[in-house]
């Protein structure tokens, strides 16, 4: 009798009992996996988000909010400062590059962002070149992200017309009629797309920094303001220079960038110890639940235990046939459970993509899956000992005579 037999035929006869122990722990192992792919999400979106500029200048306020809609294009800017200030920063002797942005209007729910075009050879390097077309040189031109392009299925040459407001839908109550028709007025022409860059610039559209100005009529150039000026330092010791200075300037502050993204970070962190909690809660859910499936089938497999006891069966065949159901069960559960998170992983990578800029590699494996797997098996292990134990202690030659 080969055990493998034996004990699928134990979980057939049970098999309503067995199906909601191995959901139990599918569904588990699918929120842990998906939980991993979006915790390696943020901290792979942390590392690359911002490139070599260490400090960012912007309007006060929250120094996350302005890292986050000045890299990952998330919420509202903290607000707008002089053009000037850009021209102070630039005649500093620790910045080695300088570029101002603006924003404030969409496409389709994508940030049209006004961006020198410097910015992208000095972030992603001359290796990266323009998937198609060219780069943007005068007012109109746009060049849009790799994910923009493949959603709204826009090529070279194609013209659109922007919307005021970081969302389509929510501009605006004090914009006039006047200001609203001058939006749709203004065209503008997809000139290049950009390559993948798998960052949050993939979900953006990029103009010249101008834009802004044209299309909200803005006072004459001593008053024209932009949102943030990204900067590139010439050493760290630079970077706390280039803070001190303009720190100190009215209604601007300058934050050390790596810091505002991980105090981001640190609060995403927060939240995933939540959910962990409630994991683990689910864990022992699943767990208890391989206990119940086994504690149910002890007095049925009383003589089963018993007839293979009589005709000699080894020891490690019987606590292998005992133990081995909560094990099957577990590691059925367990494999479902991994495919399920990848694939919900797969299916919901884009609108996680296109509301926080962090990229789901659902197709990679999660170097915390290899431990999901040990410790729940470990626990199967454990909660199928007690069963097996009360159904091993039980004297054949007594349950035969009853």
């Amino acid at each position: 009798m080969k055990v493998i037999s034996l004990l699928w035929s134990h979980i057939w006869h049970r098999k309503t009992l067995s199906l909601l122990t191995i959901c139990s722990v599918a569904i588990t192992a699918a929120l842990v996996v998906f939980l991993l792919l979006c915790s390696q999400g943020v901290e792979q979106g942390a590392e690359k988000g911002y490139g070599p500029f260490e400090v960012t200048i912007g309007a006060k306020g929250s120094a996350s909010q302005l890292a986050l809609n000045t890299y990952y294009h998330i919420g509202a800017p903290t607000g707008n400062i002089p053009i000037s200030v850009l021209e102070d920063v630039r005649k500093n002797e620790f910045v080695e590059s300088a570029y101002a942005m603006t924003t404030g209007d969409n496409y389709n729910g994508f940030p049209i962002v006004g961006m020198e075009p410097g910015y992208f050879l000095t972030r992603y390097g001359a290796t990266k070149q323009m998937e198609q077309g060219k780069l943007y040189g005068k007012l109109g031109e746009t060049i849009v992200g790799s994910y923009v392009a493949s959603t709204l299925g826009l090529h070279v040459g194609d013209t659109f017309a922007g919307a005021h407001g970081l969302i389509q839908g929510l501009e605006e109550e004090e914009e006039d009629g006047e200001e609203e028709e001058h939006h749709h007025a203004f065209s503008y022409t997809v000139v290049g797309i950009l390559p993948p860059f798998h960052t949050s610039d993939d979900r953006a559209v990029f103009t010249t920094l101008d834009y802004a100005w044209a299309v909200h009529e803005s006072q004459p150039n001593s008053a024209k303001e932009i949102t943030a000026i990204v900067v590139k330092p010439k050493s760290l010791l630079g970077a706390q220079s280039i803070k001190t200075v303009f720190a100190q300037y009215n209604n601007v502050q300058a934050v050390y960038t790596s810091k505002a993204i991980a105090d981001v970070v640190n609060v995403v962190d927060q939240g995933t110890q939540a959910v962990k909690f409630v994991t683990m809660i689910c864990i022992l859910l699943a767990a208890g639940s391989i206990l119940l499936s086994l504690t149910a089938a002890v007095h049925e497999r009383k003589r089963d235990v018993a007839l293979l006891r009589l005709i000699g069966k080894s020891k490690y065949f019987i606590w292998l046939s005992l133990i081995g159901e909560g094990v099957i069960l577990t590691w059925i559960g367990l494999m479902l459970g991994l495919a399920a998170g990848h694939i919900g992983g797969y299916v919901s990578r884009d609108a996680v993509f296109a509301n926080t800029g962090l990229q789901i590699q659902a197709g990679a494996f999660v170097p915390g899956e290899s431990l999901l797997v040990i410790v729940t098996l470990l626990i199967a292990i454990v909660a199928s000992i007690g069963p097996a134990i009360q159904a091993y202690r039980v004297d054949p030659l007594q349950l035969f005579r009853s």
